[in-house]
């Protein structure tokens, strides 16, 4: 399964990726994140517990950074065990660009399941997988950029 994407984050590319590298960060941004521990040059472990379909598990796995270009691209490469629920392992090219708004966030992810998930069927298995990248954009998004000024503040 293959899903590819970009966001454009109003922040400079060094804080872009900063955030990236950053474990409060990123355990803050993944959904049904419970742990996240690490460094990213160490490597990082999580936990995280999700609902696919029918199927509910908790996953144990880790992540690590390859060919890192700080602050322009890098590889993430990880895999999670869900126990009788199965597995999911890939891998995601970053890439951040400059751009006038601020920094465009360019990813192409790789990833495989398998076990019970792999029996869920493609369909509902790529849908959660958009629905999970699309959901960790959003929150790394707000992470980056902060509350959002509202028009009250701005009076007082």
């Amino acid at each position: 399964m293959e899903l590819q994407g970009s966001r454009i984050i109003a922040a400079d590319r060094q804080t872009v990726w900063e955030k990236l590298n950053d474990p409060e960060t990123l355990k803050a941004c993944v959904p049904g994140c419970e742990e996240l521990t690490g460094s990213a040059e160490d490597g990082f472990e999580a936990v995280v517990k999700q609902k696919v379909g029918p199927v509910k598990a908790t996953f144990k796995g880790g992540v690590r950074i390859e060919d890192a270009n700080p602050p322009h691209s890098y590889r993430l490469v990880g895999e999670g065990k869900g126990g009788v629920a199965g597995f999911a392992k890939g891998a995601a090219a970053v890439q951040l660009n400059e751009v006038p708004e601020g920094t465009e966030l360019v990813y192409d992810v790789e990833a495989q399941v398998g076990g019970k998930l792999a029996q869920l069927g493609n369909r509902i298995v790529g849908g959660f997988a958009r629905k999970m990248a699309d959901e960790f954009f959003e929150r790394f998004q707000a992470e980056v950029e902060g509350p959002a000024a509202s028009p009250d503040s701005a009076e007082a």
